[in-house]
Order: C-alpha cells, then structure tokens, then sequence
C-alpha cells in the first residue's frame, strides 16, 4: 500500500488534536458557555485532558516527520481514541452526553479507523540504522 497519505493524514491529526487541546486549555468557558453546558466546579477537569490532547498534538507530528520510524507511536494515538470514543458512545447510549461531545467521538472514531490502517500498512518494526 502506498504510503504518501501518511505524512497529511498524520499532520491533520497533530492539527485536530493540538486544536482541540488549545482551545480547552485557554477558552474552555466560553466553549462550554457555546454549547449552553454548565462548566466543571474546577477547570483543571477540562484544562489536564487538554494538556495531553496537545502533548498526543506533538506526537502525531512526530509520527508525520517520519512515520516508519514512529510506527510504534500510532498505537498510543489508538489507545487515545479508543479511551475517547468507548466514553462518549458508552454514555451517548446510556444515560446520555451534552451533544457538543459526540462529533469528536466520531471524528475520533474515524480517526482510530484510519490509525489502524496506517499501522498495517507500515508493516513490520522499522530497521535499525
């Protein structure tokens, strides 16, 4: 399979991410006051996952520089979505989510998807120089 597509596909991801992270870190009350959602009684609730939603930011860029070299990386990118989208869907189906939530879900379910077929793709572990 060929892989041209990584290096975009892996950039977009440090740019949602890396996004994401900011926009909660810096501005989390007004994202919350968009969506009409009472915020947590501390945001450092929202502010420590935002944090790490731009820390898996850098990674994703590190992945996109070079992708077979980082192949072992796109696991801990899964392990991420996997956590995200098994909460927001687990709740989304239960006793329910504030809606702002559910479009990450699926974009990170699509994402996952796409981790996934670019760690297959990547094949076996990379070569030492």
């Amino acid at each position: 399979m060929k892989q041209e597509w990584l290096k975009p596909f892996y950039l977009l991801a440090a740019l949602y991410d890396g996004v994401l992270g900011i926009a909660f870190l810096f501005a989390a009350g007004k994202v919350f006051a968009m969506y009409g959602i009472e915020p947590p009684n501390h945001m450092a609730y929202v502010q420590f996952p935002a944090m790490l939603l731009i820390l898996f930011s850098v990674m994703f860029y590190q992945i996109a520089m070079d992708p077979v070299k980082n192949r072992d990386l796109i696991l801990y990118g899964c392990g991420l979505k996997v956590a995200y989208c098994s909460l927001a869907f687990w709740y989304m189906f239960t006793t329910g989510i504030p809606s702002m939530w559910v479009p990450f879900a699926y974009a990170d379910l699509v994402f996952l998807a796409l981790f996934i077929v670019s760690w297959r793709s990547l094949g076996g572990r990379p070569q030492p120089m």
